[in-house]
């Protein structure tokens, strides 16, 4: 990574921890989650790749309260997908559903909003046009939890203006997270 990214990527991760870490104390934050996804996948929902092959460095915190909902809780999510070299980064805060089996395992699913750093129309064909600053934000995740604190999970969320303006390329990432809940 280089050194202008590492500043950009703690430009965005410092502060989340610092709003994190009081609520940490108080038990508003339920669960913190760490991963890496793969930036701009091709194939999936958005269909293609134009933005750089590179890692998103995805954090995240679940927070109270909760409400139970077909079987699940639902319950706030904010957090953060930030690329490693300067492409498009996001912010951003869901209501978060998740239903876990007392095996372990566990689904979420969620919809929320994202504000994002990349660009709005055509400028760079390396980057993709996502036509509006703030985005939807659609998270699915499936894991498996070890114990009382700890997962491992499958995670991929989808962002885009869902055609509201134009242009609307959408950005897919996937990849995978590690969870500790408090």
């Amino acid at each position: 990574m280089q050194a202008r990214n590492l500043v950009g990527w703690l430009a965005w991760v410092l502060p989340l921890l610092g709003a994190v870490a009081p609520a940490l104390a108080d038990g508003f934050v339920q669960e913190l989650k760490l991963g890496v996804l793969d930036h701009d996948v091709p194939g999936l929902w958005s269909g293609f790749r134009a933005e750089p092959n590179s890692v998103d460095i995805n954090i995240e915190a679940l927070l109270s309260p909760s409400v139970s909902f077909l079987g699940g809780t639902v319950r706030p999510a904010i957090g953060g997908s930030i690329n490693t070299v300067g492409a498009t980064s996001h912010a951003y805060i869901d209501a978060r559903w998740q239903y876990e089996m007392p095996s372990g395992l566990f689904f979420g699913l969620g919809i929320g909003g994202a504000v994002h750093n990349g660009q709005l129309q055509f400028e760079d064909w390396d980057r993709k046009a996502l036509g509006s600053r703030v985005l939807f934000h659609i998270p699915i995740e499936i894991g498996y939890r070890f114990g009382a604190h700890s997962s491992l999970s499958a995670y991929f969320e989808h962002t885009s203006n869902a055609f509201i303006v134009e242009p609307n390329e959408g950005l897919d990432r996937l990849g995978v997270r590690y969870g500790y809940r408090f």
